[in-house]
């Protein structure tokens, strides 16, 4: 195909959606093990079975097995909202005055807005063929709790919610949303479960983290008859079924001949990003090709920037599996900041472990910058961006201007991880010039990092 003539928008085929997951795992270096937090010793994938369905217990662990069949019935999920477009911010390109040609992979076309629903759908299909009686989840933003509300609708699920305080209070109609596809929701923290009780009269004030709820959701799981937990991003095995982001864009830069030099996503549990760079990180690990790649995360939870990667808990109530990953300290309570879906102390081992080797590299940025972006990248492109996919525009505006002063034409990729129309409050308060910029001092963060678990390797 002629470069001079690469259409807005590319789409595959329903023949050309990827009918497996790539697992990433099986080209790294291996990972450090999970810890049971009560032995310290390394967990066998029977020891998550209390806490998962079995199938995804499984994926978890599973560093060997290369490439994943999905399920008959989560590709019939998939073809109602995928494949996801890969579009040419040809607009954008002309406004940054770049030689660049950039490209985003468009993930907000369903209804939860986002990602999200890929891996939902893949949670609740394992969960329902085990014959579980319900599933239990925390959310950020709301994204993923709306795309598992969505997905635990479609396969009969019930389906407990804990969002974090703070997005609950700023995003009333997510609410609305999620208990139309019948499930129900609660504030995070909050007095339903023991670790919520005792959040609360420590930090009476909390406007809640991802940590905590993450504590509500496992306690109440694991105290619920047939009931299992799920997660929205961080584990091995959510990064698994977010390969189909990947896997498409690839497809699709293929049938235009291209192939990108910078890869950029938001980062905060990452879904998203690990997702995104799946097979592209496999051809750099493999020698085949060797992008740059680039996460973005906020300024005021810089848990790769300037954490510590060593072993923590993935939850602020010290119940879950210790895993090595970047880390601000379980402890840690970002500041009630705009992103909510980055508001994670911590970051996936296998993001952490890549990063920790040099695979990858890694920026933050103030929230005001991010939504100077958003804003650029709406009037241009005409999609409004969540604030958690405007990191990853800001990381790739930055990189086309570097192009501009160099004068080299690189192929840029960026995940826009979804929409941002549940989020008019933030830009409200950016376009009202209330919004405030919040980064952690260097005590802030040593509060947090003097609360790690002591543990050798």
């Amino acid at each position: 195909m002629n470069k001079n003539s690469i259409p807005h928008r590319i789409y595959l085929t329903e023949d050309q959606m990827p009918k497996q997951w790539y697992n990433l795992r099986a080209d790294m270096d291996a990972l450090p093990p999970l810890l049971n937090p009560g032995t310290g010793q390394p967990l066998k994938e029977e020891d998550l079975y209390p806490i998962f369905a079995k199938a995804l217990a499984h994926q978890e662990m599973d560093a060997a097995t290369r490439y994943v069949d999905i399920p008959e019935a989560v590709q019939d999920f998939y073809k109602m909202y995928r494949p996801s477009p890969l579009i040419r911010a040809y607009n954008l390109e002309k406004y940054l005055d770049t030689p660049a040609k950039i490209y985003y992979k468009f993930e907000g076309n369903n209804t939860s807005g986002s990602h999200k629903l890929n891996s939902a759908a893949a949670q609740a299909y394992y969960a329902k063929a085990e014959g579980l009686k319900g599933l239990t989840t925390e959310t950020g933003a709301g994204q993923w709790g709306t795309a598992l509300a969505e997905a635990c609708s479609f396969f009969g699920l019930p389906l407990i919610v804990y969002m974090v305080k703070c997005s609950y209070e700023q995003k009333p109609f997510r609410k609305s949303v999620i208990q139309t596809f019948g499930a129900d929701i609660i504030p995070s923290p909050s007095d339903t479960t023991e670790v919520g009780r005792a959040i609360l009269k420590a930090h009476p004030d909390t406007t809640g983290s991802l940590g905590c709820a993450i504590s509500e959701a496992v306690e109440k799981a694991t105290s619920t008859e047939g009931y299992r937990y799920v997660l929205g991003s961080v584990l091995n095995q959510v990064l698994l079924h977010q390969s189909v982001i990947g896997l498409e864009s690839m497809t699709a830069l293929e049938l235009i001949d291209e192939y990108p030099d910078v890869i950029v996503g938001c980062a905060g549990g990452g879904s998203n990003l690990g997702g995104l760079i799946a097979p592209f990180m496999r051809d750099k690990l493999t020698g085949k090709a060797n992008p740059r790649i680039v996460a973005v995360e906020p300024a005021s939870c810089p848990s790769m920037t300037r954490g510590r990667y060593a072993y923590d808990f993935c939850d602020t109530g010290r119940v879950t599996p210790l895993a090595k990953m970047y880390t601000l300290g379980c402890d840690f309570i970002p500041s009630a900041n705009h992103a909510g879906g980055l508001r994670y102390h911590g970051m996936s081992p296998i993001l952490s472990k890549l990063y920790h080797d040099g695979q990858m590299e890694a920026i933050s940025v103030e929230q005001t910058k991010v939504f100077e972006a958003a804003t650029t990248f709406a009037k241009q492109e005409t999609i409004l961006p969540a604030p958690e996919s405007a990191h990853a525009i800001y990381g790739a505006m930055q990189e086309a201007l570097k192009c501009k002063e160099s004068g080299e034409a690189k192929t840029i990729l960026f995940g826009l991880t979804g929409t941002g129309y549940f989020d008019m409050v933030a830009y409200q308060s950016f376009m009202d010039k209330k919004m405030q910029d919040y980064i952690p001092t260097d005590a802030d963060l040593e509060r947090g990092f003097s609360q790690l678990p002591k543990v050798e390797d």
